[in-house]
């Protein structure tokens, strides 16, 4: 039996995924215990040529191995590792897939107990329209003024809901013994993201979008501050530490109050004070 922390144990991969999000998958399952393969084209992942040493954390214990897919030796390299696979995991767009002979209903034909989990930028049709992590990001409402988003969030959602997809068909089968398709969209791992946003929590309304003084990013002496006191209890320890007679977080004189107060305050002393008094906050250099 596999162990609890390596669950996947005795499960076999196969990733024909490019750039972030599979690899980023393969990264995980790989964690978990699986044996990952990945075939890549004889040019190679483009991200290890621009940005070698992530290529090389994201593939550490993984296979790999080039096949042009495009030729009967690559085509014949392919469906050998199919023969012995647990689940697929890809990347293209659905059309591309079929012109491989790599369309679900000729999969599931030929390798009936073997899964696929395709990532893709849209849902069903919109899987044919170009896109990348920040127009998906975009779509959602994700991108303020000019400036690009701190990390590639539709990207590394998406692997995470590609590793949920793998332990799905991994359980389905326990259940039927056939394999199953499993859809991934990037923009719906953005979609997923940008919920508390829609549910209004991170607008600038919102209790953590800006409203709420004790969840906000201040300056300090020499640096900023990231308060997340929103506990009533964190709260009133903030306030209190402030010299403030009052504990209302949404009151906009709280926040100035607070502003004031930090703007005397160095990165040590902030430190300290949130070790003494246990309050959530973290010190930053000057942004």
């Amino acid at each position: 039996m596999p162990s609890p922390s390596k669950p996947l144990k005795g499960i076999r991969v196969l990733s024909l995924a490019l750039n972030l999000p599979g690899p980023a998958a393969l990264m995980r399952l790989r964690a978990m215990g699986a044996t990952c393969l990945k075939l890549e084209p004889p040019a190679g992942d483009p991200m290890q040529a621009y940005q070698p040493n992530a290529y090389a954390e994201l593939h550490a214990g993984v296979r790999v191995r080039q096949a042009d897919l495009k030729s009967e030796a690559g085509r014949k390299v392919l469906q050998s590792e199919l023969a012995r696979t647990d689940v697929l995991l890809t990347s293209f767009r659905p059309s591309a897939l079929k012109r491989l002979g790599l369309d679900w209903p000729a999969l599931h034909r030929q390798y009936p107990s073997l899964s696929l989990v395709a990532i893709v930028g849209g849902p069903g049709t919109q899987a044919e329209i170009p896109g990348h992590d920040l127009t998906y990001m975009a779509e959602q409402d994700l991108v303020s003024g000019l400036a690009l988003p701190p990390t590639l969030f539709a990207d590394m959602g998406g692997a995470l809901l590609a590793c949920e997809a793998v332990l799905q068909a991994l359980l389905l089968r326990q259940k039927n013994g056939r394999g199953t398709r499993h859809e991934v969209p990037l923009s719906e791992a953005a979609a997923w993201l940008a919920q508390p946003r829609r549910w209004g929590l991170t607008v600038p309304a919102g209790a953590v979008g800006g409203a709420h003084a004790g969840y906000r990013v201040y300056a300090c002496k020499d640096g900023r501050v990231a308060v997340a006191a929103l506990e009533p209890h964190f709260a009133q320890a903030l306030c209190t530490a402030a010299g403030l007679k009052t504990s209302n977080m949404l009151a906009p004189a709280t926040r100035k109050a607070l502003e004031a107060w930090f703007a005397l305050q160095t990165r040590r002393t902030l430190d300290a004070l949130a070790q003494r008094l246990d309050l959530p906050l973290h010190t930053l250099p000057k942004g």
